[in-house]
């Protein structure tokens, strides 16, 4: 996965003035924290918040050069994880491209939802207008229907 933040911007009503940007690199999954500094501490804890304890541990994390992403708390907490730390090349952006382009998603053919969750996400128009439901008749059925839906996806994407 690639991390990178965005800002300094105009201070919202929360105090947040810089955006964390989180992407994993298989799925194309990206992740948009409103954090108000971009202190080590700040970043960390979003990572753990926000990524790590929904989805799950990335093996590589890859960063640019950035004073918060390269500190004794930082890498302590990648090491502690077992997290491959890298780092882009400094002043070429184009190094960590899946941060600067989230939106491109032509390589895998799928969106992000249907790579992390195997099933597209349901949208208020979806409510509006209705769509045809693909509910199992029970949670077992369920699992297995997802786990198949996500290695065939993973399969072709790759």
């Amino acid at each position: 996965m690639t991390l990178d933040i965005l800002g300094p911007l105009p201070v919202t009503s929360k105090d947040n003035r810089y955006v964390l940007v989180l992407m994993d690199y298989f799925t194309k999954w990206p992740e948009a924290i409103p954090i108000p500094d971009q202190e080590a501490s700040t970043v960390a804890e979003e990572l753990v918040r926000a990524w790590i304890s929904r989805y799950r541990v990335p093996m590589i994390l890859l960063s640019d050069k950035g004073t918060n992403f390269n500190s004794a708390l930082f890498t302590a907490l990648c090491r502690l994880l077992g997290i491959l730390k890298t780092r882009t090349t400094a002043l070429y952006p184009a190094s960590d491209g899946m941060v600067e382009r989230t939106a491109d998603h032509e390589v895998t053919g799928f969106t992000p939802a249907d790579m992390i969750f195997g099933r597209t996400l349901r949208l208020p128009c979806d409510i509006l207008f209705g769509r045809p439901s693909d509910t199992a008749s029970s949670p077992n059925e369920y699992l297995k229907n997802l786990e198949a839906r996500l290695e065939s996806v993973h399969a072709f994407a790759r």
